[in-house]
This record gives C-alpha cells, sequence and structure tokens, in this order.
C-alpha cells in the first residue's frame, strides 16, 4: 500500500481557499487532510490543478493554519457517505456525520456523492400518484413518483410548516393487491437556523416520522462548502434507499437559494467571471447534477421524488435561482402572500401553480375516476370567481350578475375549505375530491361545463 504524500507546500490561503504547490497524482474532486502544528485535522477538497499546483476547498474555517508547519495529504478519493439500513431515523450534519448523539454507522458501503449518472434510455416514466395530505398538491397540482416538484417560496413565509408537513404525511397509495411499499423520507436542510432545525427534528419525533426519514442538517453557521455537499448527500443515502433497499423515497431540500448563494460565495473566491447577479455561470449545470438524480429506473422498484423548496429574493419568480430551477423541474408549487396575509394555510396559490406530470397519477386505478374533470372545473371556477371579485371592488357587488355573485362565493368558500387546512391536517384524496364536490354543488348544474354527465348525477348534491 502506497503511503500518501504529504506537503508542507501551502501557498496562500484565501478565504475558504487554499492553494498548495509541488504536488503530484492529485485528482479533480479528490479530498484531502490538513493538518496543523496542534495536531488538530481539518478536511479539504481539490478544486482545480493547474501544472504542481493545486486549490483546494476548506470545509471548515481557514484560522489558525500556519502556512510554513502545516502539513497536507490527499487521500485519493472522492467525498463519500457511508450508507446502511440503520440510516433511517437518524440526523447527520452536512456532510455525513451523525449529530443525534447515537453511535456512529457500521457502513454496508461507501458510495461517491456525486453519485453515478442516470442513464436516460434506463429511466421510467413517473406515473403512480403520492399522497401528501395537502388538498392543493394532491387535488390539483398531483405529485407523481419519480417527478421534480419545486415549491417556490418567499421571505418570511411558511415553506419550512409545509415542508415538514409534506415529510410527516407524504405516502404512497397501496397497489391493487393491497401492498404499500416501503416509504421512506430523506430530508435536507440547508442554511437554516437551530430554532429551524429544532423544529423539524422534535416536529417529526413527536408525529413517530422520524422513523422513516433520514436526516441532513447544515446550519447557517456551518462553512459554505458544507452547505454545497449538503444535498449531494442526501441524495446518495436516497440512491442506496431507492435502488438498494427498493424504497419508494422522497427527498425535501430546503432552501436551495442558501445553496445557490454558498455556489456564488465559494464562486467569488475564485474570482471567477460572474453570470447573471453574481452567480456562476455554471449554476444551471450545477443544478441540474442535483435534480437529475430522481426519477424511476427500470428493472427498480424504488423511485425518488424530489421536492427543493426555494425562497425567491425579493418575490421574483424571474430570479435566477427560481428560474433555473423551474427550467429544469416539472413544475411549480407557488406560495402567496396575499394568501398568508388573510392567514390561509398553507397560503399556496393554486393558479400559477403547476404539476407538468400530473395526469399520468391520477384517474381510475390510481386516484379516482372523477379526479381529472372536477380538477378541471375548479380551476375554471376559482378563476371566475377571483375575476367576479376584482369586478366587485371597482364596481360594487350591485354590478354583478347573480351567477358572479355566486362564482364570487365560490372563490371565498374555496380559499377557506379547500386550500385552508392548516398544517396538521391529513386529508386523503377521497376527502379531497369529495370537498370539491361539496364546493362545487354552489354553483349550478348548467355551469359545470367540464365535466361529464355520469359524473355529475354520481356526484352532483350527493356527496
Amino acid at each position: 500500500m502506497q503511503v500518501p504524500k504529504e506537503y508542507r507546500t501551502i501557498r496562500e490561503v484565501a478565504g475558504p481557499l487554499m492553494m498548495i504547490g509541488g504536488v503530484e497524482n492529485v485528482k479533480y474532486n479528490e479530498l484531502g487532510e490538513i493538518e496543523l502544528p496542534s495536531g488538530e485535522k481539518r478536511r479539504c477538497r481539490v478544486l482545480e490543478i493547474d501544472g504542481e499546483n493545486a486549490l483546494v476547498q476548506l470545509f471548515e474555517s481557514a484560522a489558525g493554519i500556519n502556512l510554513a508547519e502545516s502539513k497536507v495529504r490527499f487521500l485519493g478519493r472522492s467525498m463519500e457517505l457511508p450508507v446502511s439500513p440503520d440510516m433511517l431515523s437518524r440526523v447527520f450534519d452536512g456532510l455525513g456525520r451523525p449529530i443525534d448523539g447515537g453511535p456512529e454507522l457500521i457502513p454496508e458501503k461507501r458510495l461517491d456523492v456525486n453519485g453515478t449518472p442516470m442513464n436516460p434510455a434506463a429511466r421510467n416514466y413517473p406515473q403512480e400518484f403520492i399522497q401528501t395530505g395537502v388538498s392543493a398538491i394532491d387535488g390539483l397540482n398531483t405529485l407523481v413518483r419519480g417527478q421534480k416538484l419545486p415549491i417556490f417560496s418567499a421571505s418570511g413565509l411558511p415553506h419550512a410548516n409545509l415542508a415538514a408537513q409534506i415529510a410527516r404525511q407524504a405516502t404512497v397509495r397501496s397497489d391493487g393487491e393491497g401492498e404499500k411499499a416501503p416509504f421512506a423520507v430523506v430530508f435536507a436542510a440547508m442554511g437554516i437556523t437551530f430554532e429551524e432545525s429544532n423544529y423539524f427534528v422534535e416536529s417529526f419525533r413527536e408525529t413517530g416520522a422520524i422513523d422513516r426519514t433520514v436526516m441532513f442538517v447544515n446550519l447557517a453557521n456551518d462553512p459554505a462548502i458544507e452547505r454545497i455537499a449538503t444535498p449531494k448527500m442526501a441524495l446518495t443515502a436516497a440512491e442506496y434507499l431507492a435502488f438498494d433497499l427498493g424504497m419508494q423515497v422522497l427527498v425535501i431540500m430546503t432552501d436551495i437559494t442558501n445553496y445557490a448563494d454558498a455556489l456564488r460565495e465559494v464562486s467569488a473566491a475564485r474570482k471567477e467571471v460572474p453570470g447573471r447577479r453574481g452567480y456562476p455561470g455554471y449554476m444551471y449545470t450545477d443544478l441540474a447534477t442535483l435534480y437529475e438524480r430522481a426519477g424511476r429506473k427500470k428493472g427498480k422498484d424504488g423511485s425518488i421524488t424530489l421536492i427543493p423548496i426555494l425562497t425567491m429574493p425579493e418575490d421574483d419568480k424571474t430570479h435566477p435561482i427560481p428560474d433555473l430551477t423551474g427550467y429544469i423541474t416539472e413544475g411549480q408549487i407557488i406560495l402567496s402572500r396575499e394568501l398568508y396575509r388573510k392567514g390561509i394555510a398553507p397560503p399556496i396559490d393554486v393558479l400559477p401553480s403547476l404539476s407538468r406530470l400530473k395526469d399520468k397519477g391520477i384517474g381510475k386505478g390510481r386516484t379516482r375516476e372523477d379526479h381529472a374533470s372536477t380538477m378541471n372545473q375548479l380551476f375554471a371556477a376559482y378563476a371566475r370567481g377571483k375575476d367576479a371579485k376584482e369586478l366587485m371592488v371597482i364596481l360594487g357587488e350591485a354590478a354583478l350578475t347573480d351567477i358572479d355573485k355566486k362564482y364570487a362565493a365560490f372563490a371565498d368558500r374555496f380559499e377557506r375549505e379547500y386550500v385552508n387546512q392548516g398544517y396538521d391536517a391529513n386529508r386523503s384524496i377521497e376527502e379531497t375530491l369529495d370537498l370539491g364536490w361539496r364546493l362545487l354543488s354552489i354553483l349550478p348544474r348548467s355551469e359545470l361545463k367540464r365535466i361529464g354527465d355520469d359524473m355529475l348525477d354520481r356526484y352532483y348534491g350527493k356527496v
């Protein structure tokens, strides 16, 4: 076995970066270990090789590194995550080290955190329905197994509550034989406060959801490089659970904005030419390497469904982070500040929200045969009801026709009863569909033009 060389040729330290000269046989992304004169060890990763010089990124702070006396050795491998079935119910930091006071993992294997690319020809189409228990998602913007569906939030909106609710409640419906697929949640939190981290852990422990959850928590005061590693750790754990153990895995990542800011910080330290609004030009590629790890594989039972959550800076959906995320993923769930002010929880704005794959996961045998037509009718009625309410503000109620007044009343009740369900209510898809019918019964039957007569005969006014 070859003993790794030690280098005492540290040339420069600038923020989270360090330059080492005279290196041999060192590769991009290789892990390194820095030993301080005190004997303390810190980890780093190779970012760039230029001839004999290696630029490395520090995982911890650069404080206390003495250029003359510190030693660096390269470990000959990239960053790995030890995995085992015992990961479930555990809490790790952003680099995959346990922080819940439990024992160290005895790994079955170690996986490269960058994953292996999935052959497009080996991908299976996302099809089966995932029930989140949230009506505005299940009924109108359905989540499908193997999909990437981001949540676009804004600062101050309760996306943490919604993330915890989905993580607690999400389940895959049993197939026709009544067998329920084993389901797990991988939760990755990047750059969150200690208070938020505590909220997530306690919320999962109280409800028992922790038993099927793997958590990776990176706090706001942790280094930027750890923030960049956190989602890769989470996705590596998800790939192991899905494709090695055959589980249906839901990955929730919050907050992608913090991840992109960490990318920008490292890019600025490297003095790279910035792209839009100071973010690096390769951010699209970087985000795609994360999001595209979701999906289903042919011949494998497991799947990875991904819900990345991001806060739009200044509520601007044209900002590079939501913009690029929207390109790569299959739709978006948008949270509305207006609904939040009205006290609606979760404040999901259903009209601009979209799940591009919802048609594949609903209907007879998956949810219920009336799902597609009631969904279309609810969208149409709510849009017309909102228009009627805007007219009412300008012209007064007297200017509205009787039918417009009914639509306005429908819009109010739709927000109050359908969208507004709190963060503890877990509605089955049947309850969501029945509630949709009860609301549609406010309108005359002749107005429900998007639903067939056979379904109207069966459900209208009878649920």
